[in-house]
């Protein structure tokens, strides 16, 4: 009798745990069939800011220089095609294109190669002192901002001799060191070291454990740092600014430069220069968007 009641009491139990779950799940959805409202507003206003600059900057660049008052969010009255012209011939558009792809080019390979190198480094020999002491020494160099170390930098690329696209390929990875380090560093650690271990079993040595082995599980990560160094060497302004000394190796953002005025800035024709430049950048994203998510899926069932 009691070991009936028992069973009872069980069955009860589990009938009002089965029962409360949906009502759980209903509760955390927000009761909109799994669309979560308040979220789906943050998204929306996140988007708002980057599509209104966008709308703003392409209406601008269509416009002629008497159709700028007002809000400047209305419709061309007459298309200016022109705009794209001037703004091709006046930034000398196909060497400054070249440039600032040369150099984007340069510094997202080799920030790649040598950057998860030396994390992997340090990332699997972290119980060692110097190793931990040098993880720190990086990460420290997140909060030293650039114009701190500014005119050192200029003074040093001089009497070295590279003031040049190479010299700038070479900062964008050192300044980028102490970041994709933190990261790189954290991605590493959950590699299990049992893989490592199995390619060691069959030969291979430290450099093919890494080539084999690491890189290719780093695809996540070097997608995400190829990203973040592209953004930042085709769209920097200040650091080609003060390193590069000839004219000619100017990227888009110095040859943009031209449209501002001491008095006036010719609006119309910089935003088509705007769009222009990021027309490119636009472009890779597309057609790099494929590996990257691939990438993000290897690395979320890893």
């Amino acid at each position: 009798m009691s070991a009936t009641l028992e069973n009872n009491e069980a069955l009860t139990t589990t009938a009002r745990v089965a029962g409360d779950r949906p009502r759980r799940r209903r509760r955390l959805d927000g009761g909109n069939g799994g669309i979560n409202g308040w979220l789906t507003a943050l998204i929306a206003v996140c988007a708002l800011t980057v599509l209104i600059p966008l709308y703003f900057t392409v209406v601008t660049a269509l416009k002629t220089p008497d159709q700028l008052g007002g809000t400047g969010f209305e419709l061309p009255t007459s298309i200016r095609w022109e705009n794209f012209a001037d703004a091709y011939q006046l930034t000398n558009f196909p060497r400054a294109l070249l440039n600032t792809a040369i150099i984007t080019v340069g510094a997202v390979v080799l920030t790649l190669l040598t950057n998860s190198l030396v994390a992997y480094a340090i990332a699997r020999n972290m119980h060692k002192r110097f190793f931990k002491g040098l993880y720190f020494y990086f990460l420290a160099a997140i909060f030293v901002p650039f114009p701190i170390i500014m005119l050192p930098v200029v003074k040093e690329t001089a009497l070295l001799g590279i003031d040049t696209p190479v010299g700038l390929i070479l900062l964008y990875t050192v300044y980028g060191l102490s970041f994709n380090i933190f990261i790189f560093v954290a991605y590493i650690n959950s590699i299990p070291v049992e893989l490592e271990e199995a390619a060691r079993m069959d030969g291979a040595s430290t450099w093919g454990v890494f080539r084999k082995v690491i890189f290719p599980l780093l695809a996540p990560m070097n997608a995400t740092v190829g990203i973040l160094t592209c953004v930042w060497a085709w769209n920097d302004f200040l650091l080609p600014l003060v390193v590069l000394s000839d004219p000619s190796a100017q990227t888009l953002p110095l040859a943009q430069f031209i449209f501002q005025g001491q008095f006036n800035t010719n609006y119309t024709v910089a935003f088509a220069s705007y769009l222009m430049a990021l027309a490119p950048l636009l472009v890779v994203y597309v057609v790099a968007q494929r590996w990257v998510v691939s990438g993000v899926m290897r690395g979320s069932v890893k």
